[in-house]
């Protein structure tokens, strides 16, 4: 610390102010995870007087987290129409898996380099949860805990701009699902289908792993375009309806 910035002795240090999430921030984690889930169904209208009066906050800030969603690419915005989730159609799987491949493998590259043990074995306990979720047979938490293996193993890289795109990218992957089938559907054996995964990350093998993240994300694209062509058992159910009210936000 230069000499002009240290306090005197026995002063007390100068802190800065603690913050916390706006009322903005928490609106755009709720409306993102309705998206998620598929409370807010793929297509359907953001009404902002009546979602800002379900959460229980204003319009202006509930519109600027809106806009927030419209930059990130999850709403879209459509001249006399207003704002409504956005639709990805079977056309555009491939480009969004393409970003996501290159996301996830540059990621896995840098954890096998990196990661401390510590950060490997929250993938490993992200693995762990989606293989109980499987003892479940309920498609849409095997799908959250699928989804969390692939977001901790993007977290072990310790990139936060390949943190923050596959934070986007997860829930478009949702949007994506939501879109192309009136079914949610995931293998019966995610558990085990993702078991090399983890294996050869705590191998720190970087090509074996990058294969391994490849041939997943293939074969995820394969059941998204022609489920019935890839003979893997699947579990299916249909999509959250009706799409239940937002929650009132704890300010």
């Amino acid at each position: 610390m230069p000499p002009s910035h240290r306090p005197a002795p026995g002063a007390a240090p100068t802190l800065s102010p603690v913050t916390r999430p706006s009322t903005v921030d928490l609106i755009t984690v709720e409306l993102r995870n309705a998206i998620y889930t598929g409370a807010l169904r793929v297509g359907s209208p953001i009404r902002e007087v009546e979602m800002a009066g379900q959460l229980g906050v204003s319009r202006g800030p509930f519109r600027e987290a809106a806009q927030r969603l419209v930059a990130e690419g999850l709403v879209v915005a459509t001249p006399g129409r207003g704002l409504s989730v956005r639709r990805i159609d079977r056309d555009r799987i491939p480009a969004l898996y393409t970003a996501r491949t290159m996301v996830e493998t540059t990621a896995a590259r840098l954890a096998v380099e990196h990661a401390t043990d510590e950060q490997v074995a929250v993938v490993r306990r992200a693995h762990d949860a989606l293989v109980r979720a499987d003892a479940t047979h309920d498609a849409l938490q095997i799908g959250a805990a699928d989804l969390n293996v692939h977001w901790e193993l993007v977290a072990a890289g310790g990139n936060p701009w390949l943190l923050s795109w596959m934070s986007t990218l997860i829930v478009e992957v949702r949007i994506a699902s939501f879109t192309v089938s009136e079914e949610y559907a995931v293998r019966r054996d995610a558990g085990p289908s993702h078991a090399p995964i983890v294996e050869l990350l705590e191998a720190r093998d970087a090509d074996a792993l990058d294969a391994a993240i490849r041939a997943n994300l293939d074969d995820a694209v394969a059941r998204l375009l022609a489920p019935e062509a890839t003979g893997v058992p699947m579990l299916e159910e249909p999509r959250p309806l009706p799409a239940p009210r937002l929650d009132p936000l704890d300010l």
